[in-house]
């Protein structure tokens, strides 16, 4: 396995999209630049498939965020927020993304998630042991130093906010 980036390594970029939100809300109170996000992930290599998970929460404009994704080049992976019977809401899409990266790394050289969330350490893991380079993106102040110390490269967005943030 290779540690180092080359221009002919099959990439698949997956987005804890709900992560990266909350983050750029409460540290920047602005959004992300998905498609500088996407160029900086695929790093001239060779794209496999872009996912971004997003959850359905019915607030306004959604939709129209959902279609913009999709014409940068991602994937959208949809899931309904669920309401709990003493009123609380949840939405994670954890599981779905280290499925969908264990499934996908047969024909990958690199996976980069983008999420902060340390739960994703294990799959750090478990792809390098099969052979795939894992790679995390996120905002270093609100990063899981079990995820930056699992990763084979970890690019703190923090260090050029103003090139991943609107």
């Amino acid at each position: 396995m290779s540690n180092v980036v080359q221009p002919g390594q099959r990439v698949a970029v997956l987005v804890d999209s709900q992560n990266l939100y909350h983050t750029t809300q409460s540290v920047y109170s602005r959004n992300i630049d998905y498609e500088e996000l996407l160029d900086e992930a695929v790093a001239g290599r060779e794209l496999t498939r872009a996912i971004a998970y997003v959850i359905r929460a019915n607030s306004p404009n959604e939709e129209n965020f959902f279609e913009a994704l999709q014409e940068i080049g991602f994937e959208t992976k949809i899931k309904e927020i669920k309401t709990h019977a003493d009123g609380s809401k949840s939405a994670d899409w954890d599981v779905g993304m280290i499925l969908d990266a264990v499934t996908l790394a047969p024909n990958l050289d690199s996976v980069v998630i983008c999420t902060g969330d340390g739960d994703f350490s294990r799959l750090c893991s478990h792809l390098r042991h099969e052979g795939v380079r894992i790679e995390a993106m996120a905002f270093g102040e609100s990063t899981s130093e079990e995820l930056v110390d699992a990763a084979d490269a970890f690019t703190d967005l923090s260090a050029r906010s103003d090139r991943f943030l609107l």
